[in-house]
């Protein structure tokens, strides 16, 4: 299953980034992500609201929600996680009636 985590550096995080360097931290999120049986496939720092965003192949839901989780409770990164659906995805779900219908139709 594919996510995107974006997020922030807090003022912890930045120290500890240019103390490290970038590509130091990519290389520890990517032994984070392959001890869940996953990969990356994607990592960029961004100028703007964000200061990173990365793309992960994870087997579950669940290991995406302890990768976000245990990052976040570090208290150096806030990560924000984002589904991604592929469009045969989408072409499955188009074709799925659930028998809606909008209000006052």
């Amino acid at each position: 299953m594919k996510y995107m985590i974006r997020g922030s550096y807090t003022s912890e995080g930045i120290h500890g980034l240019l103390k490290e360097g970038g590509t130091s931290r990519r290389q520890h999120f990517a032994e984070n992500v392959q001890a869940l049986g996953g990969s990356v496939e994607a990592y960029y720092y961004a100028l703007g609201d964000d200061d990173l965003f990365a793309i992960v192949d994870v087997p579950s839901q669940v290991d995406v929600v302890a990768l976000a989780t245990q990052i976040s409770a570090g208290w150096a990164f806030v990560a924000k996680t984002i589904a991604l659906v592929t469009p045969e995805e989408i072409d499955q779900a188009a074709k799925k009636d659930i028998g809606y219908r909008p209000p006052g139709a």
